[in-house]
């Protein structure tokens, strides 16, 4: 496997403290992408998340290549724009890595609570664009809670299985709970493959393009 694109340090990664009374949930779509690298073939993963050790090693077993776009710090150069143009721009800057290839899967972790309905729109085209016919994009929505915390979260991958969220603080800022009929609007050529409420009372989407 090869990671492109890590904005974090070497060695930052493995310098963090161990998990402290770690709040694990179960992601059953997750899952489900992570037994579809287990096919004979070569998968490009797009990760709109910082680089974790623990994404590699749980690829580290399967031939793909994974590309790292971290918007952790730059999610606020997409919110408010009122030019198309500059927040396509700013999209294809975010999104940009060297040699691109065709994505096969997208980790959008839960960026797109914190994006106002164009910078979605805008980020989700170009992620449209960078992805092949059937890809699969994965995604956290905040569902049941009308806060969320002011910052996107810091999520891991735990084992395939089940995700946790490093972020720390009480939720403050008021969610968007962007329904399924929104999110449809907002993202033209995807389709919902699947649905789950996750024990964090999170919606897990599994999107496909089409």
């Amino acid at each position: 496997m090869r990671a492109h694109g890590s904005s974090e340090p070497q060695g930052a990664a493995t310098a963090r403290a161990p998990y402290e009374n770690p709040a694990t949930v179960s992601a059953p779509l997750f899952r489900s992408l992570i037994d579809r690298l287990a096919e004979d073939r070569r998968w490009v993963i797009l990760d709109l998340g910082a680089v974790r050790t623990q994404t590699l090693a749980l690829l580290s077993g399967h031939r793909c290549r994974l590309d790292v776009a971290d918007l952790t710090h730059s999610i606020d150069a997409l919110v408010g724009q009122n030019d198309d143009d500059r927040l396509a721009a700013v999209t294809d800057a975010l999104l940009a890595v060297r040699e691109p290839e065709p994505v096969d899967i997208a980790l959008c972790w839960d960026f797109l609570n914190y994006l106002d309905r164009d910078a979605l729109a805008a980020l989700m085209a170009r992620i449209r664009s960078r992805c092949r016919a059937g890809a699969f994009v994965h995604a956290l929505i905040v569902y049941s809670e009308r806060l969320m915390q002011q910052r996107p979260g810091q999520f891991v991958a735990i084992d395939a299985d089940r995700l946790l969220n490093l972020a720390k603080g009480k939720p403050e800022r008021i969610a968007p709970r962007y329904s399924p009929e929104d999110l449809s609007g907002l993202m033209p050529g995807f389709k919902t493959e699947r649905v789950r409420l996750l024990g964090n009372g999170m919606q897990e989407y599994l999107f496909k393009v089409a």
